[in-house]
């Protein structure tokens, strides 16, 4: 058994298929396909079904993924510890935002980070929250800024920023003048949502739920850039955190706080538990602490 195997075999479920997996991997598909079957062959197991439309796992294959994680994750943590042996002061950590968050707050922390540390690299991972946390427990990614609160014993969380949400109308709406609204005086409402993958999804749809309506939904969409461009077109209303407003430039788009901030983002940056922290993570958790409040202070 060798570790690219294993490699191949992990890429491979994670993609969902072999073209995927092999362009990942910068290999060809013919030896993607002599990995796995080399790892079958050791193994003396099938480790995923090939009959059926949709790649899936054999139970052995499941348990054989799951350890092969580890394995790999245990591989990367020794070349960090090696690589802050030799070189301390540099490297590269991968931090795992989605879009919405990396807009307000990667652009200042890799400013700070750079001014401080100008050779460690600051690789973004852009996906939706809910899969975020996901990255952070395969080792895909260092750590995540994520949508509070998390469930998951796994993880180390430290508390990074709290905002209310308002509702974004256009600046014609009939709503655009009032100077507060409640969640129920939005159910004949159009909705803008952020596609399912994103934790706003489910936050708006329970928060209405929670209020005896269930939202109708016009459009979904995975850029918080083009839901501002479909409520400036008057198709319909969104409801995000109040920090976003400052970015966006739209002049046909208003905000209205709710009458009581009953709706708050609340995010945290969370880490794997018990798992080896490089000396530039570690860095990079310092300067995130030092200037939360300041973050907390400007929206």
């Amino acid at each position: 058994m060798e570790l690219r195997d294993l490699q191949a075999f992990v890429a491979v479920v994670q993609y969902g298929n072999f073209t995927r997996a092999a362009e990942a991997l910068y290999i060809s598909q013919p030896t993607l396909s002599k990995s796995i079957q080399k790892l079958e062959a050791s193994l003396k197991a099938d480790l995923l079904c090939r009959t059926t439309r949709q790649l899936q796992l054999t139970d052995i294959g499941g348990v054989v993924y799951e350890h092969a994680q580890k394995i790999l994750h245990s591989v990367l943590e020794l070349e960090r510890s090696i690589q802050d042996v030799r070189n301390v002061k540099s490297g590269k950590i991968k931090f795992g935002i989605p879009p919405l968050i990396g807009t307000l707050f990667f652009p200042e922390i890799a400013r700070k980070f750079h001014e401080k540390y100008p050779n460690i690299t600051l690789e973004l991972v852009e996906k939706g929250a809910k899969l975020i946390g996901e990255l952070v427990l395969s080792g895909e990614v260092d750590l995540a800024i994520v949508v509070l609160p998390v469930e998951n014993e796994q993880f180390t969380i430290l508390p990074f920023f709290e905002n209310e949400f308002v509702v974004y109308v256009n600046a014609e709406h009939p709503l655009a003048s009032r100077s507060a609204v409640t969640l129920p005086e939005l159910k004949k409402e159009q909705f803008i949502t952020f596609t399912a993958e994103f934790a706003l999804h489910d936050f708006v749809i329970r928060a209405c739920q929670s209020e005896g309506f269930q939202p109708q939904i016009a459009y979904k969409s995975s850029q918080w850039d083009l839901i501002f461009e479909l409520i400036a077109l008057k198709l319909g209303i969104t409801i995000l955190p109040k920090a976003i407003y400052a970015k966006q430039t739209n002049k046909n788009v208003n905000i209205i706080p709710f009458e009581t901030n009953q709706l708050m983002w609340q995010l945290g940056i969370v880490t794997l538990k018990d798992s080896y922290q490089s000396y530039a993570l570690k860095e990079l958790l310092t300067v995130i602490q030092t200037e939360i409040w300041s973050w907390q202070k400007i929206f």
